[in-house]
């Protein structure tokens, strides 16, 4: 029995779950979120509880189990409480700021001859508490991560100074320069 799979969904105040076919709606305070589950899987809707269930022990019935728990977790907590990647932004003259020609969306300065322009997706947020921060938030994860990712990916931390964009908290190893000549 897989560890996560076998563990109940708490649903909060104010959570409402619907089932069709494979589709299943989780409305809340934030938003809706819909997620698709395999057709193998058994959702067992209650009044403040959700269990997944799996029909055997195949292999795929398996690996699908946890992961079909793990995504109708994340969307339950999507929608009561949302998802945030912070960004931190280093390097001289590297700055972000809300764009005005995106409706919510970030201009990003980063060294290169243009502006970045990157847009919100519905249902994301983007906040600048200063030049050099950017936090992304939004109700779903996985949205809310490829979206930091691909901010990173516009300029990746370099290992000699540090420059380029990172996720709060990211360690980046740093690399010696050069050695100076030797005396010999």
């Amino acid at each position: 029995m897989s560890r996560i799979g076998k563990l109940p969904i708490q649903l909060p105040k104010g959570v409402k779950v619907s089932r069709n076919g494979n589709s299943l709606v989780v409305e809340g305070p934030k938003g809706k979120s819909q997620e698709f589950v395999h057709l193998n899987m058994i959702i067992e809707i209650g009044e403040n509880e959700i269990l997944v269930k799996r029909p055997d022990d195949s292999k795929l019935n398996r690996s699908l189990h946890g992961l079909t728990r793990t995504l109708i977790n994340n969307a339950v907590i999507g929608v009561t409480e949302g998802f945030t990647k912070k960004l931190k932004i280093e390097g001289v003259g590297y700055r972000a700021a809300l764009s005005q020609a995106t409706r919510g969306g970030l201009t990003l300065e980063l060294g290169f001859s243009h502006k970045i322009e990157v847009a919100a997706p519905a249902d994301v947020k983007f906040t600048v508490p200063s030049p050099t921060e950017i936090v992304v938030s939004g109700i779903s994860k996985q949205v809310v991560g490829e979206l930091a990712a691909k901010i990173r990916s516009y300029r990746p931390p370099e290992p000699y100074k540090g420059k380029g964009v990172r996720y709060e908290g990211e360690v980046i190893l740093r690399k010696a320069g050069k050695a100076g000549a030797t005396a010999s």
